[in-house]
Protein backbone atom coordinates (compact mmCIF):
# COMPACT_ATOMS: atom_id res chain seq x y z
CA UNK A 1 0.00 0.00 0.00
CA UNK A 2 1.18 3.50 -0.86
CA UNK A 3 -0.16 6.85 -1.24
CA UNK A 4 0.06 9.68 -3.81
CA UNK A 5 2.94 11.13 -1.87
CA UNK A 6 4.68 7.95 -2.26
CA UNK A 7 4.58 8.66 -5.78
CA UNK A 8 6.01 11.99 -5.75
CA UNK A 9 8.92 10.77 -3.76
CA UNK A 10 9.59 8.21 -6.51
CA UNK A 11 9.74 10.56 -9.09
CA UNK A 12 11.83 12.92 -7.23
CA UNK A 13 14.70 9.83 -6.50
CA UNK A 14 14.48 9.31 -10.11
CA UNK A 15 12.66 5.94 -9.80
CA UNK A 16 9.45 6.90 -11.41
CA UNK A 17 9.56 9.81 -14.54
CA UNK A 18 6.27 12.32 -14.13
CA UNK A 19 5.19 10.97 -17.93
CA UNK A 20 5.03 7.29 -16.02
CA UNK A 21 3.75 8.59 -12.79
CA UNK A 22 0.92 10.55 -14.58
CA UNK A 23 0.09 7.38 -16.60
CA UNK A 24 0.03 5.69 -13.89
CA UNK A 25 -2.45 7.67 -12.04
CA UNK A 26 -4.49 7.82 -15.39
CA UNK A 27 -4.82 4.09 -15.22
CA UNK A 28 -5.88 3.97 -11.62
CA UNK A 29 -8.62 6.35 -12.14
CA UNK A 30 -10.23 4.81 -15.21
CA UNK A 31 -10.20 1.29 -13.38
CA UNK A 32 -12.40 3.06 -10.97
CA UNK A 33 -14.46 5.46 -13.55
CA UNK A 34 -13.66 8.23 -11.36
CA UNK A 35 -11.56 11.32 -10.88
CA UNK A 36 -8.82 10.79 -8.46
CA UNK A 37 -9.37 14.00 -6.77
CA UNK A 38 -13.36 12.73 -6.05
CA UNK A 39 -11.59 9.83 -4.05
CA UNK A 40 -9.90 12.06 -0.97
CA UNK A 41 -7.13 9.96 -0.72
CA UNK A 42 -5.34 10.39 2.56
CA UNK A 43 -2.46 8.48 4.10
CA UNK A 44 -4.19 6.69 7.28
CA UNK A 45 -3.24 2.88 7.39
CA UNK A 46 -0.70 1.38 4.84
CA UNK A 47 -0.37 -2.47 6.78
CA UNK A 48 -1.12 -4.14 9.74
CA UNK A 49 2.16 -3.10 11.21
CA UNK A 50 0.84 0.41 11.36
CA UNK A 51 -1.86 -0.80 13.92
CA UNK A 52 0.85 -3.46 15.75
CA UNK A 53 2.85 0.17 16.42
CA UNK A 54 0.15 2.05 17.34
CA UNK A 55 -1.40 -0.56 19.93
CA UNK A 56 2.04 -0.70 21.62
CA UNK A 57 2.73 2.57 21.41
CA UNK A 58 -0.79 3.91 23.28
CA UNK A 59 -0.10 1.08 25.70
CA UNK A 60 3.43 2.75 26.35
CA UNK A 61 2.49 6.22 26.81
CA UNK A 62 -0.73 5.12 29.01
CA UNK A 63 2.29 3.39 31.45
CA UNK A 64 4.17 6.34 31.02
CA UNK A 65 1.11 8.92 31.83
CA UNK A 66 0.29 6.50 34.88
CA UNK A 67 4.12 6.42 36.26
CA UNK A 68 4.35 10.33 36.12
CA UNK A 69 0.96 10.67 37.94
CA UNK A 70 2.27 9.51 40.71
CA UNK A 71 4.93 12.74 41.13
CA UNK A 72 2.44 14.54 43.43
CA UNK A 73 3.22 18.36 42.31
CA UNK A 74 1.60 20.52 39.85
CA UNK A 75 -1.56 18.50 40.15
CA UNK A 76 -4.99 19.18 38.60
CA UNK A 77 -7.72 18.31 41.58
CA UNK A 78 -9.36 14.66 40.32
CA UNK A 79 -6.77 14.92 37.09
CA UNK A 80 -3.41 14.68 35.86
CA UNK A 81 -0.42 16.63 37.02
CA UNK A 82 2.27 18.29 34.96
CA UNK A 83 4.98 15.92 35.07
CA UNK A 84 2.86 13.13 33.78
CA UNK A 85 2.28 15.67 30.58
CA UNK A 86 5.37 16.70 30.07
CA UNK A 87 6.48 12.52 30.42
CA UNK A 88 3.79 11.46 27.88
CA UNK A 89 5.04 14.79 25.51
CA UNK A 90 8.30 13.39 25.19
CA UNK A 91 7.90 9.71 25.04
CA UNK A 92 5.90 10.64 22.09
CA UNK A 93 8.41 12.99 20.40
CA UNK A 94 10.88 10.29 21.00
CA UNK A 95 8.93 7.60 19.13
CA UNK A 96 8.35 10.05 16.74
CA UNK A 97 11.69 10.31 15.92
CA UNK A 98 11.85 6.74 14.56
CA UNK A 99 8.36 6.07 13.13
CA UNK A 100 7.60 9.16 11.84
CA UNK A 101 10.98 10.88 10.57
CA UNK A 102 12.48 7.54 9.65
CA UNK A 103 9.76 4.93 8.89
CA UNK A 104 7.16 7.28 7.82
CA UNK A 105 4.32 5.55 9.60
CA UNK A 106 0.92 7.31 8.64
CA UNK A 107 -1.46 6.10 12.11
CA UNK A 108 1.52 5.72 14.69
CA UNK A 109 2.31 9.55 13.02
CA UNK A 110 -1.10 10.79 13.74
CA UNK A 111 -1.22 9.58 17.73
CA UNK A 112 1.84 10.70 18.76
CA UNK A 113 1.46 13.93 17.53
CA UNK A 114 -2.07 14.07 19.14
CA UNK A 115 -0.29 12.17 22.54
CA UNK A 116 2.01 14.89 22.49
CA UNK A 117 -0.11 18.19 21.75
CA UNK A 118 -2.20 16.72 24.69
CA UNK A 119 0.47 16.19 27.36
CA UNK A 120 1.57 19.28 26.58
CA UNK A 121 -1.63 20.99 26.90
CA UNK A 122 -2.24 18.93 29.95
CA UNK A 123 1.07 19.48 31.73
CA UNK A 124 0.84 23.73 31.16
CA UNK A 125 -2.46 23.26 32.30
CA UNK A 126 -1.95 21.39 35.72
CA UNK A 127 0.78 23.67 36.02
CA UNK A 128 -0.70 26.85 35.47
CA UNK A 129 -4.19 25.97 37.91
CA UNK A 130 -2.95 23.94 40.55
CA UNK A 131 -2.42 26.79 42.52
CA UNK A 132 -5.75 28.08 41.64
CA UNK A 133 -8.78 26.14 43.23
CA UNK A 134 -11.68 28.72 42.91
CA UNK A 135 -9.94 30.57 39.09
CA UNK A 136 -12.32 33.68 38.67
CA UNK A 137 -13.93 33.57 35.06
CA UNK A 138 -10.64 36.19 33.99
CA UNK A 139 -8.22 33.88 35.80
CA UNK A 140 -9.93 30.90 33.43
CA UNK A 141 -9.44 32.72 30.48
CA UNK A 142 -5.99 34.15 31.03
CA UNK A 143 -5.22 30.70 31.86
CA UNK A 144 -6.80 29.29 28.73
CA UNK A 145 -4.52 31.97 26.88
CA UNK A 146 -1.43 30.63 28.55
CA UNK A 147 -1.92 27.20 28.17
CA UNK A 148 -2.99 26.95 24.60
CA UNK A 149 -0.38 29.13 23.00
CA UNK A 150 2.44 27.17 24.85
CA UNK A 151 -0.12 23.95 22.83
CA UNK A 152 0.61 26.15 19.75
CA UNK A 153 4.16 26.90 20.11
CA UNK A 154 4.97 23.28 20.40
CA UNK A 155 2.94 21.84 17.47
CA UNK A 156 4.47 24.31 15.09
CA UNK A 157 7.84 23.08 16.50
CA UNK A 158 7.00 18.98 15.65
CA UNK A 159 5.67 20.52 11.88
CA UNK A 160 8.54 21.95 11.19
CA UNK A 161 10.67 18.69 12.65
CA UNK A 162 8.05 15.63 11.61
CA UNK A 163 5.59 17.34 8.89
CA UNK A 164 2.90 14.78 10.38
CA UNK A 165 -0.26 16.57 8.12
CA UNK A 166 -2.26 16.74 11.34
CA UNK A 167 -0.11 18.90 12.93
CA UNK A 168 -1.38 22.14 10.99
CA UNK A 169 -5.02 21.38 12.13
CA UNK A 170 -4.02 20.32 16.11
CA UNK A 171 -2.22 24.46 15.82
CA UNK A 172 -4.95 25.82 14.71
CA UNK A 173 -7.10 24.49 17.27
CA UNK A 174 -4.91 25.83 19.52
CA UNK A 175 -5.18 29.13 18.41
CA UNK A 176 -8.45 29.33 17.83
CA UNK A 177 -8.46 28.37 21.53
CA UNK A 178 -5.95 31.34 22.08
CA UNK A 179 -8.21 33.80 19.99
CA UNK A 180 -11.05 32.94 22.11
CA UNK A 181 -9.40 32.99 25.78
CA UNK A 182 -8.38 36.52 24.71
CA UNK A 183 -11.91 37.83 23.87
CA UNK A 184 -12.84 36.55 27.06
CA UNK A 185 -10.48 37.75 29.29
CA UNK A 186 -10.56 41.52 27.62
CA UNK A 187 -14.08 41.27 27.39
CA UNK A 188 -16.26 38.43 29.05
CA UNK A 189 -19.55 39.90 28.29
CA UNK A 190 -18.50 37.80 24.96
CA UNK A 191 -19.36 34.30 26.68
CA UNK A 192 -23.14 34.75 26.06
CA UNK A 193 -22.21 35.06 21.58
CA UNK A 194 -19.66 31.95 22.00
CA UNK A 195 -21.70 30.40 19.57
CA UNK A 196 -21.39 33.33 17.13
CA UNK A 197 -17.53 33.36 17.38
CA UNK A 198 -16.95 29.70 17.14
CA UNK A 199 -19.15 30.12 14.01
CA UNK A 200 -16.79 32.87 13.10
CA UNK A 201 -14.00 30.67 13.90
CA UNK A 202 -15.62 28.17 11.93
CA UNK A 203 -15.74 29.89 8.84
CA UNK A 204 -12.02 31.03 9.06
CA UNK A 205 -10.50 27.65 9.12
CA UNK A 206 -12.67 26.65 6.31
CA UNK A 207 -10.92 29.55 4.44
CA UNK A 208 -7.52 28.32 5.89
CA UNK A 209 -8.12 24.95 5.00
CA UNK A 210 -9.47 26.14 0.67
CA UNK A 211 -5.92 27.89 0.62
CA UNK A 212 -4.02 24.64 1.12
CA UNK A 213 -6.31 22.71 -0.88
CA UNK A 214 -6.17 25.38 -3.78
CA UNK A 215 -2.18 25.47 -3.80
CA UNK A 216 -3.00 21.97 -5.00
CA UNK A 217 -6.17 21.27 -6.58
CA UNK A 218 -4.60 17.70 -8.25
CA UNK A 219 -4.48 16.84 -4.71
CA UNK A 220 -1.24 15.04 -5.26
CA UNK A 221 1.25 16.27 -2.40
CA UNK A 222 0.85 16.38 1.60
CA UNK A 223 -0.74 19.71 1.30
CA UNK A 224 -4.21 17.94 0.13
CA UNK A 225 -3.48 15.81 3.26
CA UNK A 226 -2.89 18.72 5.76
CA UNK A 227 -6.07 20.55 4.07
CA UNK A 228 -8.65 17.37 4.62
CA UNK A 229 -7.82 17.56 8.71
CA UNK A 230 -8.66 21.54 8.25
CA UNK A 231 -11.41 20.49 6.80
CA UNK A 232 -12.13 17.99 8.83
CA UNK A 233 -11.52 20.55 12.06
CA UNK A 234 -13.50 23.34 10.56
CA UNK A 235 -16.94 21.36 9.55
CA UNK A 236 -18.11 20.84 13.69
CA UNK A 237 -17.17 24.43 14.63
CA UNK A 238 -19.37 25.34 12.03
CA UNK A 239 -21.91 22.61 12.22
CA UNK A 240 -22.15 22.99 15.96
CA UNK A 241 -23.05 26.70 16.22
CA UNK A 242 -24.89 26.96 13.01
CA UNK A 243 -27.75 24.43 14.49
CA UNK A 244 -27.36 25.37 18.40
CA UNK A 245 -28.32 29.36 17.46
CA UNK A 246 -31.01 27.25 15.69
CA UNK A 247 -32.50 25.94 18.95
CA UNK A 248 -31.46 22.19 17.92
CA UNK A 249 -29.47 21.82 21.03
CA UNK A 250 -32.35 22.97 23.19
CA UNK A 251 -33.84 19.69 24.27
CA UNK A 252 -36.71 19.15 20.93
CA UNK A 253 -37.54 20.64 17.80
CA UNK A 254 -40.34 21.80 16.14
CA UNK A 255 -41.28 20.97 12.48
CA UNK A 256 -40.37 24.17 11.50
CA UNK A 257 -36.90 23.91 12.82
CA UNK A 258 -36.29 20.35 11.49
CA UNK A 259 -37.20 21.68 8.25
CA UNK A 260 -34.37 24.40 8.19
CA UNK A 261 -32.26 21.71 9.78
CA UNK A 262 -32.53 20.43 6.23
CA UNK A 263 -32.38 23.02 4.09
CA UNK A 264 -29.67 24.16 5.71
CA UNK A 265 -27.79 20.35 5.85
CA UNK A 266 -28.86 20.57 1.86
CA UNK A 267 -26.76 23.85 1.65
CA UNK A 268 -23.74 22.36 3.36
CA UNK A 269 -23.95 18.96 1.16
CA UNK A 270 -24.06 21.68 -2.32
CA UNK A 271 -20.53 23.38 -0.78
CA UNK A 272 -19.23 19.98 0.14
CA UNK A 273 -19.79 18.76 -3.92
CA UNK A 274 -18.16 21.98 -4.96
CA UNK A 275 -14.75 21.90 -3.07
CA UNK A 276 -15.39 18.42 -3.03
CA UNK A 277 -14.73 17.29 0.80
CA UNK A 278 -17.74 15.58 2.63
CA UNK A 279 -16.21 16.32 5.74
CA UNK A 280 -19.52 19.09 6.11
CA UNK A 281 -21.68 16.08 5.48
CA UNK A 282 -19.93 13.62 7.80
CA UNK A 283 -19.54 16.21 10.96
CA UNK A 284 -24.10 17.09 10.11
CA UNK A 285 -24.85 14.21 10.16
CA UNK A 286 -26.19 13.35 13.51
CA UNK A 287 -28.08 16.68 13.45
CA UNK A 288 -29.79 15.97 10.36
CA UNK A 289 -30.95 12.33 11.81
CA UNK A 290 -32.41 14.29 14.89
CA UNK A 291 -34.03 16.79 12.89
CA UNK A 292 -35.53 14.01 10.33
CA UNK A 293 -36.16 11.80 13.09
CA UNK A 294 -38.51 14.28 14.74
CA UNK A 295 -40.47 14.88 11.70
CA UNK A 296 -41.26 11.42 11.14
CA UNK A 297 -42.48 11.42 14.59
CA UNK A 298 -44.34 14.49 14.16
CA UNK A 299 -45.88 13.02 11.23
CA UNK A 300 -46.92 9.72 13.09
CA UNK A 301 -43.97 7.25 12.35
CA UNK A 302 -43.54 6.89 16.29
CA UNK A 303 -42.22 3.68 16.75
CA UNK A 304 -40.33 3.69 13.34
CA UNK A 305 -39.30 6.88 12.88
CA UNK A 306 -35.06 6.16 13.49
CA UNK A 307 -35.39 3.47 11.04
CA UNK A 308 -37.10 5.66 8.59
CA UNK A 309 -34.54 8.36 9.42
CA UNK A 310 -31.79 5.99 8.86
CA UNK A 311 -32.91 4.81 5.54
CA UNK A 312 -34.18 7.70 3.89
CA UNK A 313 -30.61 9.69 4.86
CA UNK A 314 -28.23 5.80 4.43
CA UNK A 315 -29.76 5.42 0.83
CA UNK A 316 -29.22 9.40 -0.01
CA UNK A 317 -25.98 9.43 0.96
CA UNK A 318 -25.00 6.23 -0.96
CA UNK A 319 -26.92 6.86 -3.83
CA UNK A 320 -24.62 10.37 -3.40
CA UNK A 321 -21.34 8.59 -3.17
CA UNK A 322 -22.40 6.47 -6.35
CA UNK A 323 -22.93 9.57 -8.29
CA UNK A 324 -20.49 11.92 -6.67
CA UNK A 325 -18.39 13.06 -9.65
CA UNK A 326 -21.51 13.44 -12.03
CA UNK A 327 -23.29 15.45 -9.55
CA UNK A 328 -20.34 17.34 -8.86
CA UNK A 329 -19.64 18.33 -12.64
CA UNK A 330 -23.03 20.06 -12.73
CA UNK A 331 -22.90 21.77 -9.60
CA UNK A 332 -19.10 22.85 -10.56
CA UNK A 333 -20.49 24.02 -13.94
CA UNK A 334 -23.07 26.60 -11.82
CA UNK A 335 -19.85 28.55 -10.03
CA UNK A 336 -18.45 31.55 -11.61
CA UNK A 337 -15.36 30.70 -14.03
CA UNK A 338 -13.17 32.16 -11.49
CA UNK A 339 -14.05 29.70 -8.98
CA UNK A 340 -13.75 27.05 -10.85
CA UNK A 341 -10.57 27.13 -11.79
CA UNK A 342 -9.17 27.37 -8.46
CA UNK A 343 -11.40 24.01 -7.28
CA UNK A 344 -9.94 20.19 -8.36
CA UNK A 345 -10.81 19.30 -11.97
CA UNK A 346 -14.27 17.41 -12.98
CA UNK A 347 -13.03 15.83 -15.67
CA UNK A 348 -12.89 11.84 -14.70
CA UNK A 349 -10.38 10.10 -16.34
CA UNK A 350 -11.14 8.42 -19.58
CA UNK A 351 -8.49 5.42 -19.52
CA UNK A 352 -10.43 2.22 -20.27
CA UNK A 353 -10.74 -0.53 -17.07
CA UNK A 354 -8.99 -3.36 -16.84
CA UNK A 355 -10.93 -6.59 -17.77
Amino acid sequence: MYSSSDIDDAVGAGILTPTSAAAFRAFVAGRQRTSLVDEEHFRLITGFNDIFVTIAAVLLLVAVAWIGNAVPFFRLPGGPNAPSGLLVAATAWGLAEFFTRKRRMALPSIVLLLAFAGGIFMAMLAFLASGQPNPSDRAMALTTVAVTAVTALATWLHWRRFHVPITVAAGTLAIAGLAVGLLLAAVPVMGGWLYAVLLAIGVAVFAFAMRWDMSDPARLTRRADVAFWLHLLAAPLIVHPIFALLGLLDGGASIGEAAVVLLVYCAMGLIAIAVDRRALLVSALAYVLYALSTLFREFGAVSLNLALTSLVIGSALLLLSAFWHAVRIHVVAMLPAAWRARLPDTQAATAPASA
